[in-house]
């Protein structure tokens, strides 16, 4: 099935190159010049992955992907002008898949979707075991519908990062697992370009795990060594 690929860039020229660029891969391609109307095309359509402009004219790319990380987890990549640290690891933070910087090539672009939508369909592709249910402290991971309920059943909003990230250390309880360990369960070949996406991500999964993500109880940090899951955990 041919994938959608949403553009968000207020650059006309840009965004002519990546929509000539991604339609000349095969992509079906949507090209917006600003984020007003991406909620109607997510709406009406089935989107794979979406390209976001960080200096957008209306609303900046930054609030777009958290917006969007609230109620779906399709593939995000940001581009920006700016490559400052900091603003790579917000836009990680919040939910992006990836960051990359202007100028680029149109091959990187083309690489960089290629890497995104393969790691959002390695979960139906790779062999896997039977799926489980895991139940730790007051939650449920359900692997079978990659999805995480509270006690009460509540379901907790996870991206596909998330939810890979956390199966691989719940399915690892009690072993440290380093960062390299980490990123090879969760994207095997396709290891995200930034190497400080883990990290990201287990803050993002502590805030949703427990009260004080500052004081980590459920995964925890060895120094020099990486992460371990520490709860019980009980297989269904």
């Amino acid at each position: 099935m041919t994938k959608h690929v949403t553009i968000v860039e207020d650059d006309p020229d840009v965004r002519a190159v990546l929509a000539r660029s991604l339609g000349a891969d095969g992509y079906q391609v949507t090209a917006l010049e600003s984020g007003a109307g991406i909620e109607d095309v997510l709406a009406a359509n089935q989107v794979d992955l979406l390209i976001i402009d960080i200096g957008l004219p209306d609303i900046d790319g930054l609030t777009i992907t958290q917006q969007i990380r609230r109620t779906s987890d399709v593939g995000i990549i940001i581009v920006s002008g700016r490559g400052d640290l900091a603003d790579r690891v917000v836009g990680l933070e919040i939910g992006a898949d990836d960051y990359i910087t202007k100028p680029f090539e149109p091959r990187e672009i083309l690489a960089r979707v290629r890497s995104v939508l393969r790691r959002g369909r390695r979960q139906e592709t790779a062999p896997q075991e039977p799926r489980q249910t895991y139940a730790f402290g007051e939650w449920k991971l359900d692997t079978t519908s990659q999805a995480l309920h509270d006690i009460g059943g509540k379901p907790i909003a996870l991206t596909s990062g998330e939810f890979r990230l956390l199966e691989a250390m719940v399915t690892r309880a009690n072993r440290v697992l380093s960062r390299d360990q980490l990123m090879d369960a969760c994207y095997g070949n396709n290891s995200p370009a930034f190497d400080r996406s883990i990290d990201v991500c287990i803050g993002r999964l502590r805030k949703k795990l427990q009260d004080d993500p500052r004081n980590p109880a459920i995964i925890r940090t060895v120094r020099n060594g990486g992460y371990i899951f520490s709860a019980k955990v009980a297989r269904h």
